[in-house]
């Protein structure tokens, strides 16, 4: 299958060389559209691809044609290709709250599905949220399996609605993460941990977190209590956290994500 780029930006780059270390494609049948030519030079020296800075040029070539431009710019972009797309090609699009019916109306296209990758996608560990029109065939949902699924896990839904909660779950999770990284390294350069140390202790305590919650059948309060001895230094910690209401700002970011999201698909 050929696959065609629309836009080679952060995410765009990662799913080319995801696609490519996990060999669901060859650099020889993947071609990406970008509109900075600086770009277009690094992609090609970097993966070996074709490169272009039409579109149209890009949708000719592509089988599977993948929508990874900015929200702002997509209604320029479909009026661009609504009259190059064939019937027989499907459309990936990974655009921030772009519903599929605006989608489809713009570019008078039926094969499209609307998917939600997150930033780990870069090194495979990421995890994708999709779902699919009726116009989408069989083999049209397993090679975008192959394509989400090379950049780590992938979850079909049946209902669009799912896709911006996901937005705001699992798309700008990273950063709620990094952000708490950044904020554990900082106090513990604060309490006198030297910074190269502080920032090993907090990467391993997360990661070794998460795959414990993976690989145990306890719930995630389950495994928190069992850390949290009565009197102890985890929960005067907690005590904290809970006076600075952690759980409710973390659930009015959520909701505030969720909301930007929907906005941006009117």
């Amino acid at each position: 299958m050929k696959i065609a780029f629309i836009g080679g930006g952060n995410m765009g780059e990662a799913m080319v060389a995801a696609i490519l270390k996990k060999g669901v494609a060859k650099p020889e049948t993947i071609i990406v559209s970008d509109i900075a030519d600086p770009r277009r030079k690094l992609l090609k020296q970097r993966y070996g691809v074709a490169v272009t800075g039409s579109n149209q040029q890009a949708v000719e070539i592509g089988d599977i044609l993948i929508l990874a431009v900015k929200p702002q710019n997509l209604a320029e972009v479909t009026k661009e290709l609504k009259d190059y797309l064939q019937p027989s090609q499907l459309v990936l699009s990974i655009i921030a709250g772009a519903k599929i019916k605006t989608l489809a109306r713009g570019l008078r296209h039926d094969s499209i599905v609307r998917a939600m990758p997150n930033t780990p996608a870069q090194i495979g560990e990421g995890i994708s949220v999709w779902t699919a029109t009726s116009g989408v065939s069989g083999q049209q949902k397993e090679f975008t399996r192959a394509i989400l699924g090379a950049m780590g896990k992938e979850v079909y839904v049946d209902n669009e609605k799912y896709i911006d909660m996901a937005t705001a779950v699992s798309g700008s999770g990273p950063a709620y993460f990094f952000l708490m990284v950044e904020a554990l390294v900082d106090a513990a350069v604060g309490i006198g941990l030297p910074r190269d140390k502080a920032l090993e202790l907090v990467l391993q305590t997360m990661l070794g977190s998460g795959h414990l919650i993976q690989r145990s059948a306890k719930e995630p309060a389950e495994l928190r209590q069992m850390v949290t001895s009565p009197g102890g230094t985890t929960a005067q910690a907690l005590e904290q956290l809970e006076k600075g209401k952690f759980a409710e700002l973390v659930k009015q970011a959520v909701k505030a994500a969720y909301k930007k999201a929907r906005e941006l698909g009117k």
